[in-house]
């Protein structure tokens, strides 16, 4: 998404011809657009001043990504910026969200301003406690435009919804827009460990995620190629192309200046290869001294440590409460017989767990063990659904959430097992979800249409949707970029590529349902929208 233009279209001459494109006014006339004369010439209006509502049709939703929820219509010429006009809030703690809106649409920043005038957007907090915070009402009517939510959070939604009518039709249509998500967890997962993005990419995409309502970004930054963000307490283990500290604070504090709330991950037991590099004695290694790629020896305290040390040290960096420990694909477990391959891993099992204790005891523990280390630093972690074992005698902790992503794994449970367990699930599905680049093993590019066609968050493993009595236990959904072949293709490439299915994610976790527009109608406003 070129989204400096979509933030500029309106700042480089607000009132100038934005709407001279159509509009949602109905009759093949642009809401805001002027009456016209019989002779066809506009009728003159002092600026800011609505027509009377009798001449105008009754107004249509405005066009956005991802839909809103319902529109009220009515008769009016709706609001569009102009000259003059004013952002004003009614608290203080909405400066923040009026300034952008204000910027983006070239507008004046009033403040805080009881006094309304004509032409204002006032942004206002209301007093429904217990309100969804992400849910905003937006009301157009009498040449003004009104965003009320409980929350900051909906009011900063409320204002995409003002940016993108604008920026589709010239105009925000006259009614009443209500609006809330279905689900709670939005979000793009950012493999950085594989390859290395620059922090002015990953702003750009922040940028754009904000404007589609996205609420989380994750950054998987350590894996077997490479760990990618600067490190105090163990620097040995950092990558040479890495971010820095200060450039992740830039990273956080624009993402939060959008409401969204950055999803570290530390892969392990698996996925090391950037820390073993650094110290090969924690390597697993079988009873032939032959190496696991990636794994460290679970029964040697010090590879617990160096993990906790790190966990611990990011704490303070990521402020937001989700937190991704990973777990999956750990070596020993995807041996035909985990116990003779690897003895010492055995025999540790066997001296915690009694005679009858096995390597994957072992792994649960290990998984639980980080998860009190992050939930310490009141985190919430998550987990990869095969790092879930279930065979194992120490049960995963119910408090980490699970990410299901695949049922290709030894032992593959279906979803709706976690999910009569009780679980709460974030929905990776890879048949959909996942952009890996080079198209390695039987991974194909996702399209947004198959998404928008056929995804759901319901459908958590390929193309079958679980019933829907779970549908609460399903928190969301996370498109995600896997780098397994990093040269195959550029920065600017994968954001192209992933333009249209980010998109497409995004209508289905707001709202599940049939969207309003076809797929060719859909992709023709993305377009429209930039």
């Amino acid at each position: 998404m070129a989204t400096g233009a979509a933030a500029v279209v309106v700042a480089a001459g607000a009132g100038l011809g934005l709407w001279a494109g159509g509009g949602d006014g109905g009759g093949g006339e642009p809401a805001g657009s002027a009456r016209r004369t019989s002779a066809g010439e506009p009728a003159r209006r002092a600026p800011g001043t609505p027509e009377p509502s009798p001449t105008h049709p009754l107004s249509s939703a405005p066009r956005t990504i991802p839909a809103v929820g319902a529109h009220t219509p009515a008769r009016g010429p709706g609001w569009r910026p102009e000259r003059g006009h004013r952002v004003v809030v009614g608290d203080p703690d909405l400066a923040d969200e009026g300034r952008l809106i204000a910027g983006e649409l070239g507008m004046t920043y009033g403040g805080q301003n009881g006094e309304v005038r004509a032409g204002d957007v006032r942004l206002a907090l209301g007093d429904d406690e217990g309100a969804d915070p992400e849910a905003y009402t937006m009301t157009v009517r009498g040449g003004r435009v009104t965003i009320t939510a409980a929350d900051d959070a909906g009011v900063f939604y409320g204002t995409r919804t003002l940016k993108q009518a604008v920026r589709a039709g010239g105009s925000a249509p006259e009614g009443v827009v209500r609006d809330d998500p279905a689900k709670p967890q939005r979000g793009f997962m950012l493999d950085i460990a594989r390859k290395h993005f620059d922090a002015g990419w990953i702003e750009d995409r922040v940028r754009e995620l904000g404007d589609l309502k996205f609420n989380q970004l994750g950054l998987h930054f350590s894996d077997d190629q490479g760990f990618r963000i600067e490190s105090g307490t163990h620097p040995e283990v950092v990558s040479k192309d890495h971010l820095t500290k200060a450039q992740v604070r830039r990273i956080v504090e624009l993402a939060e200046s959008r409401h969204i709330t950055v999803v570290p991950e530390i892969d392990s037991p698996g996925h090391l290869g950037a820390v073993i590099a650094a110290h090969p004695d924690l390597q697993l290694r079988d009873a032939q001294g032959v190496a696991a790629s990636g794994a460290v020896d679970i029964s040697d305290p010090d590879a617990a440590g160096i993990v906790d040390d790190l966990l611990n040290e990011y704490a303070d960096l990521f402020p937001g409460a989700p937190w991704h420990l990973g777990g999956d694909e750990y070596r020993a477990l995807t041996a035909s017989d985990p116990e003779a391959s690897y003895p010492q891993l055995a025999a540790a099992a066997r001296e915690a767990y009694g005679a009858d204790g096995t390597v994957a005891d072992l792994a649960t523990d290990w998984l639980n063990d980080r998860a009190e280390t992050v939930r310490a630093q009141r985190k919430t972690p998550r987990a990869w659904n095969d790092g879930f074992y279930r065979d194992a005698s120490v049960a995963a902790d119910e408090r980490i959430q699970v990410a299901y992503w695949t049922g290709k794994e030894i032992g593959a449970r279906q979803p709706a097992e976690y999910l009569s367990a009780g679980r709460q699930v974030i929905n990776y599905n890879d048949e959909f979800l996942y952009y890996v680049l080079g198209e390695p093993q039987t991974f194909v590019y996702p399209t947004g249409q198959r998404i928008y066609e056929q995804w759901n968050p319901r459908v958590l493993r390929g193309t079958e949707a679980v019933p829907a009595r779970y549908d609460g236990q399903i928190l969301g959904g996370t498109f995600a970029v896997w780098c397994d072949l990093a040269g195959a293709q550029t920065q600017q490439q994968v954001a192209e590529g992933i333009r249209m299915p980010l998109r497409a994610t995004v209508q289905k976790l707001w709202d599940p349902g049939e969207p309003p527009l076809d797929w060719p109608e859909f992709k023709a406003l993305a377009d429209r929208l930039g």
